[in-house]
């Protein structure tokens, strides 16, 4: 399910950074302080990989 502007927007901060899954890979962690990243989750060779993505 594709999150939408107003969802991100509405996520609150909690004790611990959480994520929000979008699709295929890629999701939003909310940092205790309030700030999101994106992020992105994918395997080369076996190995599990993030790549962050900045807006």
């Amino acid at each position: 399910m594709a999150l939408k502007d107003t969802e991100i927007r509405g996520f609150k901060r909690q004790a611990k950074p959480y994520r929000k899954a979008d699709a295929k890979g890629l999701y939003v962690e909310v940092f205790p302080n309030g700030s999101r990243l994106w992020r992105f989750k994918f395997r080369i060779a076996g190995k599990e990989k993030w790549l962050a993505l900045w807006a």
